[in-house]
């Protein structure tokens, strides 16, 4: 059965006109259910970690517990881009620890999905542009730690660089980031992954496609990893407010089933998080987050 980790804590109230379309989280899993994609049994609500182990084997203690006791100064909260609250804390500690539930549960059937998460901005010692604690660093950290797993890919679609999760693994061979990114886009400084693949402006489906059927069967090859994290930012697609690529949104759903297929045929499992999404419309972007949903069940189930 595909898990889903959802949690009502993940639609945070902003401030009116904030650019996060934070209602994307409530709508997403009404309309997996809506449209039977999922049932209630899909879903499992994670909880605020009290063992605070996963996240400091990540991330350096004085930016954690500043981030905890509401601390951090004005400056790295102002790159965080949200009103700094205790259940905004709450709520990424909960992101976190649905992303290494998910991952056990990707372990026992093949894929499991947070219904948030990709964090991919958050560094060690800090965050920026809505990331806070790194999810999918810490997901695959806490699987090495326990024995589970020891080669892990970290294949980074959203259309900005994981420059946090690059930073984070940079000195570490057991895990391998790849991020396929925008050349013009956020971060404008880049980190240095294992592998970046930058795009240029306006690239369409055929061409996004093309490079990344070319990319990852070599890195499954070269890395043979027992682990695959999955971002899949929804922010590719034409008519994405922070993005400045061209994809259609049936061309992101084949990207998906591109990836979630190559993952199952070479019987590795992936955990995703879903990462951005910045239409103007909300529902195309509920739309291209679904069909990765829709894919999951279609190719594993």
């Amino acid at each position: 059965m595909l898990k889903i980790a959802y949690h009502p804590i993940y639609c945070h109230p902003l401030p009116e006109g904030h650019r996060f379309p934070m209602l994307k989280y409530e709508l997403l899993p009404e309309q997996l259910i809506h449209e039977g994609t999922c049932t209630s049994n899909n879903f499992f609500e994670p909880i605020k970690m009290i063992d605070e182990v996963p996240i400091l084997a990540v991330h350096d203690p004085e930016y954690f517990y500043d981030l905890l006791n509401l601390t951090l100064d004005q400056r790295a909260a102002r790159k965080i881009g949200f009103p700094l609250s205790e259940v905004l804390i709450e709520r990424e500690i909960t992101i976190a620890d649905g992303t290494i539930k998910a991952s056990k549960f990707a372990l026992k059937h093949g894929i499991a999905m947070n219904i948030a998460g990709g964090t991919h901005h958050a560094y060690t010692n800090r965050g920026e542009a809505f990331c806070m604690l790194n999810d999918q660093a810490i997901g695959a950290r806490h699987l090495q730690k326990k024995g589970f797993v020891k080669q892990i890919l970290i294949v980074d679609l959203d259309v900005h660089q994981g420059n946090g999760t690059a930073q984070i693994f940079q000195n570490d061979t057991s895990v391998f980031t790849f991020s396929m990114h925008g050349k013009h886009n956020y971060p404008f400084k880049k980190e240095q992954s294992d592998l970046d693949i930058e795009l240029d402006n306006n690239i369409g489906d055929v061409e996004y496609m093309t490079i990344l059927q070319k990319t990852l069967p070599n890195l499954i090859n070269q890395i043979q990893p027992d682990f695959i994290y999955y971002l899949c930012g929804v922010d590719v697609i034409a008519t994405d407010k922070l993005g400045k690529l061209g994809l259609s949104v049936a061309g992101c759903k084949a990207r998906d089933q591109y990836v979630l297929e190559t993952c199952k045929n070479n019987n590795i499992p992936v955990m995703c998080s879903m990462g951005g999404g910045y239409s103007p419309d909300i529902k195309t972007i509920v739309e291209a987050h679904a069909n990765t949903f829709r894919s999951a069940q279609d190719i594993f189930f």
